[in-house]
């Protein structure tokens, strides 16, 4: 199993016990506590914990990158290749949309 594939399992996995938990994580954005500036990843927990529960809309709000998170976990469980490869400049440019969505969303821009 590849790495992209090992990954997907744990969010699955970690997935489906957050939303069968019936609480909230209590983790909270360590960028965020120090600064009150969220990272690109703030929302992420509530995100997947809200798409596992199926609240879409929900989810979207909290950081629309959880539910990509979600799908993409599964469709790597389904899809059988050697590797999967994203370009850095994607990587990059997806990070940075994230950051400004919760830039946005914490009303600092």
């Amino acid at each position: 199993m590849n790495d992209v594939r090992a990954s997907g399992l744990a969010l699955i996995a970690g997935g489906t016990v957050l939303a069968a938990s019936g609480s909230h994580s209590p983790l909270t954005c360590p960028l965020r506590a120090l600064t009150g500036i969220p990272c690109p990843l703030c929302g992420m927990t509530t995100s997947v914990e809200e798409t596992f529960h199926g609240h879409l809309g929900a989810a979207l709000a909290a950081n629309p990158a959880g539910v990509l998170a979600v799908a993409l976990a599964f469709a790597v469980q389904l899809v059988r290749t050697p590797t999967i490869k994203v370009p850095g400049l994607v990587q990059i440019s997806v990070g940075a949309g994230m950051w400004v969505f919760e830039l946005h969303r914490f009303g600092v821009v």
